[in-house]
């Protein structure tokens, strides 16, 4: 009988073994604002819904979740390539959200947290009188480097 051995391939199986057993495993997330409030979407295959958390401590936003994958007693593995693997991501939120809001929702291996501006920095318009002629409608608006900043929006002229 004869009996193949690749180095390379026992190499690549301890390396992947070696690997598949560090603390955390990779959660990919994808972030974007929609209107006044931010989705961060996270990958989170065969996660059981009930070992997710989702924890805000000052300005950190920590997501945590455990993937177990279990087998009846007595069987032997012939090939594992999804083992028990922890996941943890965390982020910093800035000065303008609304942390006593923030809701999650957990559908078909996808976790999503929306996180939602607080009312303090979300554009408005501010009227303005201007002494005797007229109106005049202003947008009030942050820049990224938390500046305010007011653009005219449109002018009316009273009528004499």
């Amino acid at each position: 009988m004869t009996m193949f051995f690749d180095p390379f391939q026992e190499l690549d199986r301890i390396t992947g073994s070696l690997l598949r057993r560090a603390s955390t495993a990779v959660m990919p997330v994808d972030l974007y604002r929609e209107g006044d409030h931010f989705v961060l979407t996270a990958d989170l295959p065969g996660v059981d819904p009930g070992s997710v958390d989702i924890s805000v401590d000052g300005q950190t936003l920590t997501l945590r979740a455990e993937r177990t994958v279990g087998a009846a007693e007595g069987v032997q593995w012939l090939l594992r390539e999804r083992p028990d693997a922890s996941f943890v991501r965390q982020f910093t939120l800035g000065d303008g959200i609304d942390v006593e809001h923030i809701s999650a929702n957990y559908e078909n291996g996808v976790l999503s947290v929306v996180i939602p501006m607080a009312e303090r920095v979300k554009p408005r318009k501010i009227q303005i009188a201007a002494g005797g002629s007229g109106q005049r409608s202003v947008e009030a608006s942050r820049s990224s480097s938390g500046e305010q900043q007011a653009q005219p929006v449109a002018q009316h002229e009273a009528q004499s």
